[in-house]
């Protein structure tokens, strides 16, 4: 993983000040966060399992809100932390969150997997193949995207027998502050498994190609 050049933390740490003289969703700060982040993406901390976009995605949101302002979570503070170290701090913390599903997940099976299949399921997620970062846009685009009639696959792409659980749903209940897939799982009487893998499947695709439409990806 790159770590910061001196030219490059000095670039970044100019882009924030500028960024932070901006309110919150003024075009201006919205132009120095995705250089911010263009700048700083491959430097993050990479894990190829598949609960990791799902962790980058929350990680860039988490960034947004909380690098001028504190939103979701303590503000950044530069002098305690250059940006990539603060960012894989709370990454780490939401890979850990979906270790925990995966095994929940496990524990709910009627048959467990093999011991082999289980060793190489849970097998650390250090010194993986880096996976392409995604960059979201800011927390108040993506809620009023997904709000909105702008894409009706958010609303017609739900879970076989659930029509209330769909992917503007969820999308939705996973923005900052998150809910737990236990929780999700728990309130809409579906498995964790279930949810987590038809958000992986129908609605990440979805958030990847609204990024790219606003110049993100």
């Amino acid at each position: 993983m790159p770590t910061l050049t001196s030219e490059i933390q000095h670039q970044v740490r100019t882009l924030i000040t500028e960024a932070c003289r901006y309110p919150a969703g003024h075009p201006e700060r919205q132009k120095r966060l995705t250089k911010i982040i263009r700048l700083i993406s491959d430097r993050l901390w990479k894990a190829s399992v598949a609960y990791y976009q799902d962790a980058l995605q929350q990680t860039w949101i988490y960034f947004c809100q909380n690098l001028c302002e504190g939103k979701t979570g303590r503000v950044y503070d530069p002098d305690k932390a250059n940006v990539v170290t603060w960012l894989n701090a709370y990454l780490k913390r939401r890979l850990q969150d979906g270790f925990i599903d995966v095994q929940t997940q496990k524990k709910t099976r009627a048959s467990p997997l093999p011991a082999a299949d289980v060793e190489a399921a849970d097998l650390d997620p250090i010194s993986r193949l880096p996976a392409r970062p995604d960059i979201p846009p800011l927390l108040e685009e993506v809620k009023a995207w997904a709000e909105g009639p702008e894409e009706p696959r958010l609303t017609d792409n739900h879970i076989t027998g659930h029509p209330h659980i769909t992917c503007q749903q969820l999308i939705l209940r996973r923005l900052p502050p998150e809910s737990p897939w236990k929780e999700l799982a728990a309130e809409w009487g579906v498995s964790v498994g279930t949810l987590s893998s038809f958000y992986q499947r129908q609605c990440l695709p979805l958030l990847r190609e609204f990024g790219q439409s606003r110049g993100y990806l």
